[in-house]
């Protein structure tokens, strides 16, 4: 390795969403399973999904994500700068864990994230010290030439600690190679030198169509394609950000098996606004025989089994939307009569009498759904915590992320918070991916709902997190050039790379 540091590689992207996530953590496994020592790392990330590490500290959930695929403990400093949105212009700023403040986008490019830089490349450093090879993803795209002076993700990372640079295009969504081209050509002189070559991924049908054009790439750019990715279904790996309400209807990936018992089980899932953790349904999305859906409508709600209102990075807006679209009513009557209902984090915080929140939308005491006898009230300092417990006869693991602090005054205890009736609350995420206590809750529900669904008796979550995982690497192992990959993480880009007009401006 370069220097007495572990290698490295920067894997950027032409777009958000062209993969990048998914392709750090193939990469991550498949060097794991090579006998390496791999860390994941993101200087900076945008996401409402996000974990808590056993230190206790804030990071995203891709990052999580990537760290199992690496099979090592996640940590902050894979992660030292996330950023939550609150609102269309501004976000919270998560540095090494803990919350440090709320900034507008400009506020943050104009000055504060140049701040960051420091300790996010001492991060990288520390990393590459402990480890043989740090493989870094980056954010949105490298050739965002209006923030480029400012950048703390992309090319302001691999240009200062030397890292040659893979870019991974989405040919499902067509223009790959213009992608690619125009990328590599709005970069400066010094960081197209790092640039290596491309990843195309998410490719469907003859690979042989494809290799003329990765030819021509080829010779208008110098760089070479490392690597054609399939199109992979039913991954199921977690997202980094919210859905968009134009994807209203999405329906989780599960298992492909059928139901255990006579019945499937449906679940109806609140896409409120600033939903984060919604990977907390994955777990459910995971049992043979249920079906998950986002859903915006009280109609929708009408033949779910079970109704979800997730987290969000703003529980006020989020009553306010589910009064506005007629959901507050669907599951007011939903527990009259007796039919499930599970709020979790800031939805568990909507089904209670009343809010009163000085900090996250400072609209002082609004009142709650009503469906829960809770009573919250928002702190300045964040919880995170990593609890353990038990429900329904069996051990539960979570995570804590929240500013509410509730006050419960009646119902029957659970996790943290109460049931009632069919109606469920509780600030536990990731709860649902404790096998036994899962599937003691899908009984619960099926009986509550009256259907005929019987839990598989042998799902593990956690087993079908590793297929996942295993199958990334599958993914880099058998459709990349691993040998060519091995000398960019070991050696850096190589030398001589040609320079594609016009540039930077």
């Amino acid at each position: 390795m370069r220097g007495g540091k572990g290698g490295g590689l920067l894997v950027a992207g032409t777009t958000s969403d062209a993969g990048k996530s998914v392709v750090t953590a193939g990469i991550c496994r498949w060097l794991v399973r090579k006998g390496l020592k791999v860390a994941p790392f993101k200087g900076q990330n945008m996401s409402l999904n996000s974990f808590v590490t056993r230190e206790g500290a804030e990071i995203g959930r891709a990052q999580a994500m990537q760290a199992q695929a690496a099979r090592v403990e996640p940590t902050a400093l894979m992660n030292p700068v996330l950023l939550k949105p609150g609102g269309d212009r501004s976000s919270q700023v998560v540095l090494m864990g803990k919350p440090v403040g709320e900034l507008s986008a400009k506020g943050y490019h104009g000055g504060r994230q140049k701040e960051l830089f420091e300790p996010v490349m001492a991060c990288l450093e520390e990393l590459r010290s402990t480890y043989d090879a740090v493989i870094c993803e980056g954010a949105g795209s490298p050739a965002e030439i209006n923030l480029r002076r400012t950048d703390i993700v992309n090319m302001g990372v691999a240009r200062a600690a030397k890292l040659p640079v893979v870019v991974v295009g989405d040919i499902d969504r067509g223009g790959v190679f213009a992608q690619f081209f125009g990328t590599t050509a709005l970069l400066s002189p010094e960081d197209q030198s790092l640039v290596a070559g491309y990843l195309v991924n998410k490719f469907r049908g003859d690979v042989s169509l494809l290799e003329p054009g990765l030819d021509m790439l080829y010779g208008l750019t110098g760089r070479r394609t490392f690597g054609v990715l399939p199109y992979a279904h039913g991954l199921g790996i977690d997202e980094e950000d919210g859905l968009r309400v134009s994807l209203r209807g999405t329906v989780r990936e599960s298992v492909v098996a059928p139901p255990v018992g006579a019945d499937v089980l449906r679940v109806a899932v609140c896409a409120v606004p600033l939903m984060s953790n919604f990977t907390d349904v994955d777990a459910l999305a995971a049992e043979p025989g249920v079906v998950v859906r986002f859903v915006d409508r009280p109609e929708e709600l009408v033949d779910a089994d079970l109704v979800v209102v997730p987290g969000t990075r703003g529980t006020v807006k989020a009553l306010a939307w589910l009064r506005e679209r007629g959901l507050a009513d669907a599951l007011a009557r939903r527990a009259a009569e007796g039919r499930p209902v599970l709020g979790i984090c800031g939805g568990f915080q909507a089904l209670g009498e009343r809010i009163e929140d000085e900090v996250e939308s400072k609209a002082g005491v609004v009142d709650g759904l009503g469906l829960l006898p809770v009573r919250v009230r928002f702190g300045v300092e964040k919880t995170l915590a990593r609890p353990v417990g038990e429900a329904l006869g069996e051990r539960v693991e979570g995570y804590e992320i929240h500013h509410g602090v509730a006050d419960v005054r009646g119902g029957e205890p659970f996790l943290d918070g109460c049931r009632v009736g069919a109606v469920w609350g509780t600030h536990w995420h990731g709860s649902l991916e404790s096998d036994g206590f899962r599937r003691a809750f899908l009984r619960e529900v099926a009986a509550a709902a009256g259907r005929r669904f019987v839990p598989a008796p042998d799902t593990s979550f956690g087993a079908l997190r590793e297929e996942q995982l295993d199958r990334l690497g599958d993914l880099i192992e058998e459709h990349a050039d691993t040998d060519a990959l091995l000398r960019l993480i070991e050696e850096g880009a190589p030398a001589g790379l040609p320079f594609v007009p016009p540039g930077a401006p």
